[in-house]
């Protein structure tokens, strides 16, 4: 990187903290008139958010006509439009506010009755409505660890880092250190978050359906529960619009806990879409979640013929 480039970088972090810090003083209810006027830009002028949107929810409701997918597309848009601003008060905004604009919890008896057992807890946390609400949450009723892998903006990196472990949430590599750090967690009946939906590098996952589709599906979980027992629950903050934030943690689907890393896999992306079911637009569908293709595992010569994107 050239002195240039770091120079660039650190003012664009500074720019972008400046914004978030702004942000953080604002209510959900404001926030979300903001976003409802950025949505419709990120619709316009994201060419490629806009596209792997559709892409994505085609895949998903092939029963839904055109005009109601585009419906669909707008209003995902604004939510995703809605986790950006909201990330000031999440990660910088007065601890009692943020609190307070969780006016739900839903299914907190699954993370009591396992902790009340002795057992760790893995929260698989899609990408839905946002997720740094939940993240505070947790960390601030229960011992909380979650991976963390550093923004490619390198200055950002100790801001996120203040704003994720202000409530005494403890966050560890991406790396074999860091699942050592998950297990031993899970043995002292912690609780750990795991993104559910994120595609993996190669090698550390395989294909299973998500939404009839084969995607490939990270395979960590299904490692920590053969060595620590835990409870499974899919955990998110859906989005109250204009109100604030629901919280809901829900039961797994049974084949997570199966020793098949397919059949455990197959659970996973199950759990993802029963999450995206309590409001389908609250999911972020601007990610690549089938950028990788069975095709191109086997090396098949024809491989791109079968890319959605």
């Amino acid at each position: 990187m050239t002195k240039k480039q770091d120079s660039d970088g650190r003012l664009q972090a500074r720019l972008i903290a400046g914004l978030w810090r702004t942000l953080a003083h604002w209510r959900p209810a404001g926030l979300w008139r903001l976003s409802r006027l950025v949505g419709p830009l990120v619709q316009v002028g994201s060419r490629r958010e806009r596209r792997v949107t559709r892409i994505n929810l085609a895949q998903a409701y092939p029963d839904h006509s055109p005009a109601e997918r585009r419906r669909l597309a707008r209003r995902s848009l604004v939510h995703s439009s809605a986790t950006m601003l909201e990330l000031g008060l999440a990660w910088m905004g007065k601890p009692e506010t943020v609190e307070a604009s969780i006016l739900e919890v839903h299914g907190r008896e699954l993370l009591d009755e396992a902790r009340a057992e002795g057992r760790g807890v893995i929260v698989l946390a899609p990408h839905f409505g946002n997720w740094e609400v939940l993240n505070f949450w947790l960390s601030g009723n229960f011992p909380f660890t979650a991976m963390y892998e550093p923004p490619k903006l390198a200055a950002l990196d100790p801001i996120i880092r203040r704003g994720r472990e202000r409530r005494g949430a403890s966050l560890v590599p991406t790396n074999p250190r860091g699942v050592a750090a998950l297990l031993k967690a899970l043995k002292r009946g912690e609780t750990v978050g795991i993104l559910p939906d994120q595609t993996p590098s190669w090698g550390s996952g395989v294909f299973a359906p998500f939404f009839g589709r084969q995607a490939y599906t990270a395979t960590l979980l299904p490692k920590l529960v053969a060595r620590t027992e835990a409870r499974v629950v899919t955990g998110v903050a859906r989005r109250l619009p204009g109100r604030g934030f629901a919280l809901h943690f829900l039961a797994a689907d049974e084949r997570v806990y199966s020793a098949d890393e397919t059949t455990s896999a197959a659970g996973v992306n199950a759990c993802v879409e029963a999450a995206i079911a309590l409001d389908p637009p609250q999911y972020q569908w601007e990610y690549k979640r089938y950028r990788k293709t069975p095709q191109q595992a086997e090396g098949s010569p024809d491989w791109k013929r079968h890319r959605l994107y």
